[in-house]
């Protein structure tokens, strides 16, 4: 599942007790790239590029993906947030701009929240929210949610068919199939065989009661940095902003036309471009 991208380098980074992989290229602001579930940190590989041009660019995979290590705890989005943090500061950026998608949407909104002196701008891509008022109607129709939760079952249902369920798992979010390339699948379902990743993926749903409660605390005192909100306009897209203005005094984003749940897959021109726009300073 080895994959690597010209002009990127990759290691292995001991933070907050566990060890994270972390893959760094470009020059410029500094911006820290966040995956979701069943991802990796590839799941930016054609955004990062792009990026690259105009920022330093830093993707890792959260605790419990691909490289970075599998604890037995530490699932919850604020302690996931703390070693996005330390990897930033380990990497010499004391100030950042963080975008998250889906599971790495809420780490990056708990990162925005915890340290206010450091996330300069935030970006998140097409999930629903723990804290969000549409919060608990919305993960109640979202069927895998409910699954992921169960202790243990997933894991071994799963075990020796990750391809078959991150392959259909993916295709049900997808809008513009001739947009995604099938070789991806494989290198996300070779990094969910590895030992620990199904568990360690899970647990980013276990945690969730424990992240709304954190998450309405957070929309106590309402983030006043820039925030921008996309999703596709086949999922999330109409809800971002609205959804981010609970959290946040400066919102702007929308709908990616014509475009899924994976939207950095689809559409990551327009992904690039719209975090060129918002980051990059005036």
């Amino acid at each position: 599942m080895t994959a690597t991208l010209k002009g990127f380098t990759q290691q292995l980074m001991p933070v907050n007790g566990i060890r994270i992989n972390v893959v760094t290229g470009g020059s410029g602001p500094p911006i820290l790239l966040l995956h979701g579930w069943p991802e990796t940190w590839w799941e930016w590989h054609h955004v990062m590029p792009l990026l690259a041009a105009h920022f330093s660019v830093v993707a890792m995979d959260l605790r419990g993906a691909g490289f970075s290590d599998c604890p037995l705890d530490g699932y919850d989005k604020a302690t996931m947030a703390r070693d996005a943090h330390q990897v930033m500061v380990a990497l010499g950026h004391g100030r950042y701009a963080v975008c998250g998608h889906d599971i790495g949407g809420m780490v990056a909104l708990s990162q925005a929240a915890m340290h206010r002196q450091a996330v300069t701008r935030l970006a998140v891509l097409d999930v629903p929210l723990p804290g969000w008022t549409g919060w608990e109607a919305t993960i109640a129709r979202l069927w895998h949610f409910g699954f992921h939760m169960n202790r243990d079952l997933p894991e071994r249902l799963i075990h020796g068919r990750e391809y078959d369920y991150v392959s259909t798992f993916m295709a049900e979010r997808f809008y513009d199939h001739s947009a995604f390339n099938p070789a991806d699948i494989e290198i996300y379902a070779k990094a969910l065989a590895l030992p620990g990743r199904t568990r360690g993926g899970m647990e980013w749903y276990r945690t969730l009661t424990a992240d709304h409660a954190a998450a309405l605390e957070y929309k106590k005192q309402p983030l006043e940095i820039p925030v921008l909100g996309l999703g596709g306009d086949q999922r999330f897209g109409a809800q971002m902003v609205p959804m981010l203005k609970e959290f946040a005094t400066s919102v702007t984003g929308g709908s990616i036309m014509r475009c899924s749940h994976y939207v950095a897959d689809e559409r990551p021109d327009e992904v690039a471009a719209a975090l060129i726009e918002f980051v990059k300073p005036n």
